[in-house]
């Protein structure tokens, strides 16, 4: 693919406009402090927090690997995509309001209060590592690789161009800069989707294909099933049901890319029902992302073949007219910078809050914006220079979700679960449930990254034959029998340290308070709920 001279200045007029108004929102707010820089001055309503949550979410890796993935493997991909509805039930209704009520800048915050400072400086340093290597890095990555693909452009100057950009706005606009431009790029990112998904639909009949009995015909066996009972692949229903809910309570739940956007919110309502909101948001992939997947395979599997990266740029190729050919290269520029954003504004705010402190206890709320803003300049070079080795790895949309899965999400998901949930869970257990996660998790991944001085073999997802997210599962239940033994072990918190951080039961989320009206998060999560019962039950 060529690029064509309308597109072209479709692109850069996309660049400059998201720029610009990335800018102007700064301006327009005059003088910025920690709390305008860092959390938008928690005026952030409802509709803002769930586009701003699903836009940091997706990623141009999304729809690259989630068009490959349903061309591959078809709709049970979207269970990525679906099940981070449930887990987006949870942050609204256990973990956002804790978080509001205390008043937290930070997840690491939040641990200090529940286990110790040593909790607060090891889960700062795990997410700002997370955030260079996972969220920016790969994205990067994978986002020259796609440039690349289209227009000929050289990935190194493509990783140049889009951190630049991105990266100015970034550090001069903080948390409003970011959560602003994410919603304009969300409704791009959306109409780019919607404009691919139609035309393929449009072109079945071209190629024969006028009534649902021929186009199942024409897919593969399962293409068009959410759920699979053969766990070949590591996507069996209960490898999701098992593995997901460690990688959400993660993700979703505690990474701070994704809960600064719910501490901005402007009330504990907002924070709630901007969760929910993103939760329905989420069940658009599957039509928008992973549907389109399954159209390639039955309309062009003779251009793609054995070639699935290039699914995504054949269906552009073969679909779309200059012009909107540029819009769509505009979206996929959309879901790349609103992730890099999130996460740039995350790790900033991380060293400046959390970090900074620990070695310079007083400093100054502008001494905190010139760290976050001086982070941002260095992980932005670090994540470049990282992004250069993104072709090290066979899959990037797999090695985006086994990072995690073994060294990051199940240390986390174990101190946050029973530290909410259990008040006898004690600080030596989160700490060292967090270090030994870590630690272990980390030597895991190293033996299951098939390097050569190791064998180069996948030693546990191929020797012992456990798929990443059932070593999710695992080492999560692991962890947690570590927890209780150490909690048990070691001296109780004391009343006051549990104060507003914990529940005093399970079912204290759903009983406290009288319920006020549809607009309540419990009526909205249960409405969630059901939609997602009837969409599985439809696409069994």
């Amino acid at each position: 693919m060529t690029i064509n001279l309308i597109d072209l200045f479709i692109i850069i007029g996309y660049l400059l406009t998201i720029l610009f108004i990335g800018l102007w929102v700064v301006r327009k707010d005059g003088h910025q402090t920690s709390s305008s820089y860092f959390l938008a001055n928690r005026n952030l309503r409802w509709p803002i927090v769930g586009t701003a949550l699903f836009a940091s979410n997706i990623s141009t890796i999304h729809l690259v690997g989630l068009a490959e993935g349903g061309y591959i493997h078809g709709l049970v991909i979207g269970n990525f995509e679906w099940m981070a509805s449930f887990t987006l039930i949870v942050l609204a209704l256990v973990f956002a309001p804790l978080y509001f009520r205390s008043q937290v800048t930070t997840l690491p915050e939040f641990l200090e209060r529940r286990y110790s400072h040593v909790a607060r400086t090891i889960l700062a340093f795990m997410f700002v590592i997370s955030a260079l290597l996972m969220h920016i890095g790969i994205s990067l990555y994978a986002g020259a690789l796609v440039f690349e693909e289209f227009f000929g452009i050289n990935v190194y100057a493509s990783i140049l161009i889009i951190s630049v950009v991105t990266g100015i706005y970034t550090v001069v606009g903080g948390l409003k800069a970011v959560v602003v431009t994410e919603t304009i790029q969300t409704v791009i990112l959306l109409l780019g989707a919607v404009i691919v998904t139609m035309l393929a639909l449009f072109k079945l009949p071209e190629v024969g294909i006028n009534s649902w009995g021929a186009f199942m015909a024409a897919t593969k066996d399962n293409q068009m099933s959410m759920l699979h009972t053969s766990n070949e692949q590591g996507f069996a229903w209960y490898s999701f049901l098992l593995g997901y809910p460690i990688l959400g309570l993660w993700y979703w739940c505690s990474d701070q890319t994704i809960v600064q956007r719910t501490l901005g919110a402007k009330s504990e309502l907002d924070a709630q029902q901007g969760a929910l909101f993103a939760g329905l948001l989420k069940t658009l992939p599957v039509v928008l992302m992973v549907l389109p997947g399954v159209l390639a395979y039955v309309l062009f599997k003779d251009i793609i073949g054995d070639q699935a990266t290039n699914t995504l740029p054949v269906l552009i190729n073969e679909l779309v007219p200059t012009g909107l050919r540029g819009f769509i290269s505009a979206a996929l520029l959309a879901a790349l910078m609103s992730t890099i954003a999130a996460a740039l504004n995350s790790a900033g705010t991380l060293m400046a809050m959390d970090i900074a402190p620990t070695f310079h206890p007083k400093i100054s709320d502008a001494g905190q914006v010139r760290v976050g803003r001086v982070t941002v300049v260095v992980v932005m070079v670090l994540a470049m220079l990282w992004s250069t080795q993104g072709g090290r790895f066979g899959s990037i949309f797999e090695a985006l979700n086994k990072m995690p899965a073994q060294f990051i999400a199940p240390p986390i998901a174990a101190v946050l679960l029973w530290g909410v949930f259990w008040q006898r869970g004690t600080r030596q257990a989160g700490v060292w449930t967090l270090a030994l996660g870590f630690g272990g998790g980390l030597i895991v991944f190293l033996f299951d990254l098939g390097l050569e001085p190791l064998g180069g073999k996948q030693w546990i997802t191929e020797g012992l034959n456990i798929p990443f997210m059932l070593q999710a599962w695992w080492l999560f239940c692991i962890l947690s029998v570590f927890y209780f033994v150490v909690s048990l072990m070691t001296p109780p918190p004391s009343p006051e340290q549990l104060e507003g951080i914990t529940w005093d039961h399970p079912l204290q989320v759903l009983t406290r308070g009288k319920i006020t009206g549809i607009g309540d998060p419990r009526i909205l999560s249960a409405m969630l709920l059901a939609l997602m019962l009837i969409l599985y039950l439809f696409l069994a």
